[in-house]
């Protein structure tokens, strides 16, 4: 076989085994369960149920009160898999069982360096709620609401009521307050920046119809962006007709486009173009190409002078004038490996053609990210077909289904996390406000109280927390520099933890309990976070199993015992309250004279409610109002206009976001890669679970290699390391190390190494090295725990250079999946 015979042939073997090969898979025809909700009962010890969770509504089936089988409850378009394994989230070996209390806290040890490391001693519920109720008294009293750390993230689980975040701020609000945080992981520096632009957040809106996309688009875009993964869930609950739609856009035969360092799911299902791009320089391409334009001539000046504001200044720096620089193709091809002659034609193509840019969100989770979508945007206004059908920009087509048309129907209620104030009392809601620090700077403001920081033109002082309470979400997976975060929990005086799983955030806790899976519990959610399409019961399949409890009643618990039981549950059951939130979706159907069943008829049918979209709702295009009448229909931003210009911005004077969108180089970064680090590391979603849920089921057979996490590296740069694939190596830098699975391949671009986020963190001799080494691979180890800019604060873990050898010497097993030993009390 021939050297490149070989490396064909990995390849393929790897796209057999993994993602790739599934997504390429025929329709699963009336989806994995069949038919299982057309007949109730398969046989007479077995019965299904309809439930729901974010990767999509689900067939459960149960034989003799166990879960034995699971599947899409609604054909699915590409097959999903993550809906199969239901009966592992409900048995698996990682379950938390029981409330657990670290030996050394139990002890009144006062070494917390011991988190992570100590042994566990089994309690009772009662005991348990005892030390958490009590831990919270003294805090509050001693310290204040500033004492009180909610550090919680929402992909723990879909739900209108079960809802841990929210859960966990109603508990915190009506026993008196806390610290909590801005923004997010996700979208942590397009958020802030957004609406100095547009005047919106524009991430988390509809985006124009796909109909009008399939109708009118010549060229789609995918930058920075794999919609055949990142759809396969929702934040409610995923209908997946945004792979449906994908799946209509691959065989309209339209040309697709996909720009990211790493060939991707979708750029290999949708037979789409791929341009290799390096590392965080999504920036300079789309200056190379603004720059083309303006040398062609070929922008769009009349939409520039009508629709934009500030486009002069921002040309001055394009051209040079203000730094000297031309941003031209071949400095633009410099720094992103892109050949000059691509980069021309693009901006032709872009010019010529109705063309739809649909941008990622990993190209904003760098150093300098709100420069990313601020220069999207200038891009698209240069073009100019913002606002036109099939043309412009959007920022949400692979997130929850963005694009499929917004129905007319009703929308459930959900619970809130600030229970109505009667007049005369006390808020905490004012204090803690102020106290909330962005949520990428947790680290950051437990490492140093009292600090204070730039952000977004204000200033933000960093309480002294003594106590994190933790329901819903895993940072030591989700946040950067794994290391650093494991001392910064070391301040707080406790931590606890809600966890379903032993995640090694619950293993880093003081106390841990015990929380429901959704398929424990009822609950009600919809679909398609922007169309809202559907009502999906979530009906408990099982009861909750070993001593777990949700974490509804959990707080409940901790309320009651802190004197504000009936404020936290205003004396409502479980299904009191979802009957509440179905209501709410009943009366606003009515007024939009859409019929919908009553509570209890909808419960017992055991299906979905399904509302249908308008002709107009399928003609939908973002920014056609402002584009047909500015004046009347003016954006958001102090000009009523995009401002390419912001002087809001300008006028914050930071060095590290201007007044116009711009290229500063990072700190690590394929350009300036050194000897010790001289590889780029990317940080893609995962196709077989969401961040780091799923981590511990069978779907990691698919992509595991020996045991390890998967790194992809080009076969140029595998073979100045004598590595092969399969072998297993060992990934470094200054702030860490771990071990992962060589996939050798031509589907990354040479200098760039990929490893997909929400591997569990497994640290062999933690508590002995200050970089211990992750066994499973968890790349934030390695990432960078730094600011985006003192604009948005936000998370930049694609900011990051590596090094990779072949690792020799005695692996080290993988061992976070298992249980931690631990005694009765």
């Amino acid at each position: 076989m021939k050297k490149q015979d070989k490396f064909s042939a990995s390849r393929r073997d790897f796209i057999k085994h993994s993602s790739l090969g599934i997504v390429c898979s025929a329709p699963l025809a009336g989806g994995v369960v069949g038919s299982l909700l057309s007949s109730p009962v398969v046989a007479a010890e077995q019965s299904t149920v309809m439930t729901a969770a974010h990767w999509g509504p689900l067939g459960v089936v149960i034989e003799n009160g166990k879960v034995v089988k699971s599947g899409p409850a609604i054909e699915a378009p590409i097959v999903n898999e993550l809906q199969s394994v239901v009966s592992e989230q409900l048995y698996s070996d990682t379950r938390v069982k029981y409330p657990m209390v670290r030996k050394g806290y139990l002890e009144g040890n006062k070494d917390t360096t011991l988190r992570g490391h100590d042994e566990w001693v089994r309690v009772s519920w009662d005991k348990a709620f005892e030390l958490v109720a009590n831990e919270m008294k003294r805090v509050r009293d001693t310290y204040g609401a500033k004492g009180i750390y909610a550090g919680s993230y929402g992909w723990y689980s879909s739900g209108a009521l079960h809802a841990a975040r929210t859960l966990l701020h109603r508990y915190l609000n009506v026993t008196g307050g806390f610290v909590g945080s801005k923004g997010d992981y996700s979208t942590g520096a397009a958020q802030v920046i957004m609406p100095h632009v547009l005047g919106t957040i524009e991430v988390y809106e509809q985006q124009t119809s796909w109909e009008d996309i399939l109708e009118h688009s010549d060229i789609v875009v995918l930058w920075s962006a794999n919609p055949i993964t990142t759809l396969r869930i929702s934040w409610t609950s995923t209908d997946q007709k945004g792979l449906e739609y994908f799946k209509k856009l691959k065989e309209s035969g339209k040309r697709i486009i996909c720009i990211d360092p790493v060939r991707s799911e979708s750029c290999e299902y949708l037979g789409a173009e791929w341009i290799p791009i390096n590392t965080a320089t999504d920036v300079p391409l789309m200056l190379g190409i603004a720059h083309t334009l303006v040398s062609a001539d070929k922008h769009d000046k009349e939409f520039l002078k009508k629709y934009t504001s500030g486009y002069d200044k921002f040309e001055s720096y394009l051209l040079g004038k203000t730094d000297g620089q031309p941003k031209d193709a071949v400095w633009a091809s410099k720094l992103t490996g892109i050949p000059v002659d691509t980069i021309k034609k693009l901006a032709e193509d872009f010019s010529t053609k109705r063309a739809m840019l649909m941008g990622g969100w990993g190209m904003q989770r760098q150093r300098h990210g709100e420069q990313s979508h601020w220069m999207l945007v200038t891009l698209a206004s240069m073009i100019g077909q913002i606002g036109l059908p099939g043309g412009g920009f959007g920022l949400s087509y692979h997130y929850a289904n963005g694009g499929v048309p917004t129905v007319t129907g009703g929308i459930i209620g959900s619970i809130t996390a600030n229970p109505s104030v009667k007049a005369g009392e006390k808020t905490w809601l004012d204090e803690t406000s102020k106290m909330a620090f962005p949520v990428a700077r947790v680290a950051d403001a437990l490492l140093n109280p009292g600090k204070t920081i730039k952000y977004n033109g204000t200033e933000i002082t960093y309480p002294d927390i003594k106590l994190v309470y933790w329901a819903g979400g895993n940072p030591f997976v989700h946040h950067q520099d794994t290391n650093t975060l494991v001392k910064a929990f070391q301040k707080p005086e406790t931590f606890i933890v809600n966890e379903v799983n032993w995640t090694p955030t619950a293993r880093m806790a003081d106390i841990v309990l015990p929380v429901t899976t959704s398929y424990e519990r009822n609950d009600l959610t919809m679909s398609g976070d922007y169309s809202m399409m559907n009502i999906y019961p979530m009906k408990q399949v099982v009861p909750p199993q070993f001593e777990a409890k949700s974490d509804y009643d959990i707080f409940a618990e901790l309320a009651k015992r802190a004197g504000v039981g009936e404020q936290f549950t205003e004396k409502k059951s479980e299904m009191d309250w979802l009957k509440e939130f179905y209501q709410t979706a009943f009366d606003a159907a009515r007024k939009n004279r859409v019929l919908m069943p009553k509570f209890e008829k909808f419960w017992e049918e055991n299906k979905p409610i399904t509302f249908k979209a308008s002709e107009k709702a399928k003609k939908w295009i973002r920014y056609e109002d402002f584009r047909k009448d500015p004046l009347l229909n003016p954006l958001g931003t102090p000009s009523g206009k995009i401002e390419i210009y912001s002087d809001v911005v300008a006028k914050m004077n930071y060095e590290d976001c201007k007044g116009y969108p711009s290229w500063m180089e990072p700190a690590e970064f394929a350009g300036n890669a050194t000897a010790e680090a001289p590889l780029a590391l990317v940080t893609p979603h995962p196709y077989y679970r969401l961040h780091s849920q799923l981590a511990y089921t069978s779907l990691r057979e698919k992509y595991a290699v020996n045991d390890r996490e998967p790194v992809l590296i080009h076969k140029d740069d595998a073979a100045a390391r004598g590595i092969a694939n399969g072998d297993i190596v060992r990934i470094f830098n200054q702030r860490g190390q771990v071990l992962a699975g060589a996939v050798v391949t031509d589907g990354i671009i040479k200098g760039t190494v990929a490893l997909h986020e929400g591997a569990w963190y497994d640290p062999a001799d933690l508590g002995k090295s200050e970089k211990p080494l992750c066994k499973n691979g968890c790349p934030n180890v390695l990432t960078r725990d730094e600011g985006t800019s003192n604009l948005a604060q936000g998370n930049s873990p694609n900011t990051c250079t590596v090094q990779v050898e072949k690792f020799s010497g005695e692996v080290p097993e993988v061992t976070v999946f298992k249980q931690p030993k631990y005694k009765e009390s």
